[in-house]
């Protein structure tokens, strides 16, 4: 379990007299609060604990009363028996993938990412593909999990050249590509269940990455 933060010096219930446990409250202010930006803490109240875990990314659900969004799970006016959002951590849960929309800027991404010695996800893609659309959210999450250490972009084939097209090698969407030193490095043909795709693409990127 992880470290709790206490927000009263007050005995816990079970040191109460049963007589006095329903009017126990909350009288402290909110200044009075310690810090909860630390990661990985929970916060302890009588009767319970509320999780602030980075275990909520990727869940659908949240913990009563609080929000789950864009990585930032928090809480406050715990006094009155509310709770809002409030800043804990900065990871993203999904990242929009990047898109590239001509050769010269492919070229320029491919030729960046070498001098800086990184790789690179290309998703080549198609709007009229149904598959493609199906795994987008998969993706997204997917680049926010290797974020900032791997950048994702995104490719519509019918919004490029055929030459670009041609050149990466792609003839099914959606196609997944690792690109670093310049060069191709892996593919992956999204043709099958998402699940599936998405841990052949990390197998690649831990094949091909030594550094992620």
């Amino acid at each position: 379990m992880s470290e709790a933060v206490h927000l009263s010096r007050a005995p816990p219930i079970g040191a109460l007299p049963s007589s006095r446990r329903k009017s126990t409250s909350i009288a402290s202010s909110p200044s009075s609060f310690p810090s909860l930006a630390r990661r990985n803490r929970s916060l302890t109240s009588f009767g319970g604990v509320l999780s602030l875990s980075r275990k909520c990314r990727g869940s659908n659900h949240s913990p009563a009363g609080s929000q789950l969004s864009g990585g930032k799970v928090g809480v406050f006016n715990v006094w009155n028996g509310e709770a809002s959002v409030q800043e804990l951590d900065d990871a993203p849960v999904s990242i929009e993938l990047e898109p590239i929309c001509s050769e010269t800027q492919f070229d320029r991404l491919i030729a960046d990412a070498q001098q800086l010695d990184e790789g690179v996800i290309v998703v080549w893609t198609a709007k009229w593909c149904r598959k493609c659309i199906y795994l987008e959210p998969k993706l997204k999450r997917l680049a926010a999990e290797y974020h900032p250490r791997l950048r994702f972009y995104r490719v519509d084939v019918n919004n490029v050249p055929h030459s670009l097209v041609a050149r990466a090698g792609v003839t099914k969407m959606p196609t997944i590509q690792m690109w670093k030193d310049g060069k191709k490095q892996g593919e992956v043909i999204g043709g099958h269940k998402a699940h599936l795709v998405v841990n052949e693409i990390r197998d690649m990127i831990e094949n091909n990455d030594a550094d992620i």
